[in-house]
Order: C-alpha cells, then structure tokens, then sequence
C-alpha cells in the first residue's frame, strides 16, 4: 500500500544499508591481512594508479608501489603484498604494493620452508625495486645452511622468486654478529682488504684493490648503497692507492705547516727544548681525544703520548675509526703535548 515515493525511498535505504555491510564485511576479512600476498587481475588504471580486482574487493597499487620496470594490460595476473587496509566513508580501501621489501620477505617465506619453520631467520632486507635485492639470512640450526636453504636445489627456490620479481636480481648473504664479517658479506662479492669501523659515528671504512673498487661500488653505486642499508650505517670505499694518496697528502699539509712555523719562529725552535719521545705522558693529558678512542689507542699499545707521536699513520688508520685525517690530527695533538710538556720543563 505504500506510494511510489515511499517505495524508492525504502529500496534506497535498504540497497545503502546493504552496501555499507559489504564493505564492512570486506573490511573484516582484509584487516587482518596486512602482510599477506594477494592474487588479482587488473581492472582499471586511474591516474597511474592500478585497480586490482580481488574478486570479492577491489584493491589499489599506487604508482610508488609499482615495481618501475613492469607494466600492466587490464585482465592481467598479478600478485602482490598487502600493505594497508583502510576504513574510510567511500569503503575500505586495500593498498597493494610490489615494491615493498617486505614483498620479497613474504616470498621467501612462501617458497623456502625453513624461513616457514623459523629454521632460518632473515635480519634485514636491503631493495631497489625491479633492480636489485639484498637479503641477511642467518641459520638457528648449525646443521643447516642458510644461503643454500634460500638458493634452493640447483637455484630453483630463488629462481622462483627472481622469476615472479620480473627478472629482479637477489643477493643472499650470511649475516654475522661480526661488523667486519658482515660488511665483507655485504660487499661480495668483492674482495675487501681492510675494514675499519667508526660506531659512533655509524660509518664504516673499507679498503679495496683498484681491482675491485668497481665491483665493491656496483652499478651507479647500487652495490655499496643496498650494502649500506643492509647494515643500517654509511660505508665509505676506497681503493689502497687512493688511502695512500690521502695520507701523504696528509703528511705533506702537516710538514708544510712545521715549516712555515719554522720559518716565522727561528730562534724559538733553536733555543726551544728538544722533544723527548721517551717521555710517558698519558693519553688523559691529551685534549680533543675521546675516551673511547683513548681506550682504542691504549689496547692497540699506544699507552702515552711518545708512543703516539712517533706512530706511522699506516699503523693506525688500523684502528677502528681512524681514517688519513684523523691520524694525522692524533699525532699532531701528541706533538704539540709533548712540545708543551718540553717547554714547561724548560721555564721550571
């Protein structure tokens, strides 16, 4: 008995009341999907954006989380990672991506039982997507390998993965407690001569041959860049010669700079006091030095500053943290002590 008007409106906001349960429906079923891999095909492209039909939801793959060496025909197959769900007015919105690091977490995940099982752990995921990965892997079996676990019989496990990246290359590393050990991971698969570490300033110095400085770098850069997310640290290379160069030129600056003292100042030089080298003044006297480099110094046999200002800069640009410039500054500072020691002496 109701009126044509009553009837619409009736069917309206029963057809509302419907759709809003849907997305509330789809909403629960995805929220707790984040993290998971979802398969779909490509419905429509809006703005650069893809729509991914999920058959009973649609999903959105944003133009950044697109892998930039792929491309999409609508009815295409595509899987990807389910980044976020979101409850809004216009409906839960599903973001898909197949750029994320994660991504390729899940994969691995999915085709290599023993990162199921939790046999094998991956630390850390280092990627340029549609380019290059790095992946730290790490064993809690002794028995079990855990790069081999990951390349699989005949690299079939991560020939499966590279195949569904669209060609994307995967570096699998051995990840290692050992700063020095994991950097020399990270870098293969150059050869790497020397590493020194700088913890507090988070960065690391690596020496290579010139040989292998290309390989250390990478492609623009990529090979040391995905390296130095992996660590989570800056990596500085350089080849043996260049560390060479940097330090004589370093030697060069500091004699210049004797000299034009020397030649301001004569008769202060010649009436001064002789240096003693022999002289055990502690490394506390010296300022500009941290405790923890003072620490470092001492347990490489430089207790007091004699022994110090006669060290070859070769010699300790091997402690962890000490580059050309810095050992150059560390004598310098342990000369002008022992100076100062010298001329107080002196007036007494």
């Amino acid at each position: 008995n109701f009126g044509r008007i009553a009837a619409q409106t009736a069917k309206q906001a029963i057809l509302q009341k419907i759709r809003q349960t849907e997305r509330t429906i789809v909403y629960e079923e995805y929220k707790d999907r984040v993290g998971d891999i979802v398969s779909g095909s490509v419905r429509r492209f809006e703005r650069g954006d893809i729509v991914v039909d999920l058959g009973r939801a649609e999903a959105v793959m944003p133009s950044k989380e697109r892998i930039p060496t792929e491309e999409y025909q609508i009815g295409d197959r595509v899987r990807a990672f389910v980044l976020a769900v979101q409850d809004n007015t216009m409906g839960p919105a599903i973001i898909l991506s197949r750029a994320h690091p994660d991504f390729v977490r899940r994969l691995f995940a999915m085709e290599v039982a023993e990162i199921a099982d939790k046999t094998v752990e991956i630390r850390a995921v280092a990627r340029e997507a549609g380019y290059r990965t790095k992946i730290a892997v790490i064993s809690h079996e002794e028995k079990v390998d855990p790069v081999g676990a990951c390349v699989g019989m005949r690299g079939i496990r991560v020939k499966n993965i590279v195949r569904e990246l669209s060609g994307e290359k995967i570096d699998i590393v051995r990840w290692s407690d050992d700063v020095r050990t994991y950097v020399t991971n990270a870098l293969s698969p150059a050869k790497l001569l020397r590493v020194n570490i700088d913890a507090e300033a988070r960065v690391v110095y690596v020496v290579t041959d010139p040989e292998q400085l290309s390989l250390a770098i990478g492609k623009r850069g990529q090979n040391v860049r995905l390296a130095s997310r992996l660590l989570g640290c800056r990596i500085e290379i350089k080849s043996e010669e260049t560390v060479k160069d940097e330090v004589a030129a370093a030697l060069a600056a500091m004699l210049r700079q004797v000299e034009g003292l020397e030649e301001e100042a004569p008769e202060a030089e010649t009436s001064g006091p002789a240096i003693d080298y022999d002289s055990h003044l502690p490394l506390e006297e010296l300022s500009g030095i941290s405790d923890r480099m003072r620490e470092r110094l001492i347990e490489h046999g430089f207790s007091h500053a004699g022994a110090l200002a006669e060290a070859d800069p070769a010699t300790l640009m091997e402690i962890p943290g000490i580059g050309p410039h810095s050992a150059a500054q560390l004598i310098q500072t342990a000369k002008s002590a022992l100076a100062a020691q010298a001329a107080a002496g002196n007036e007494e």
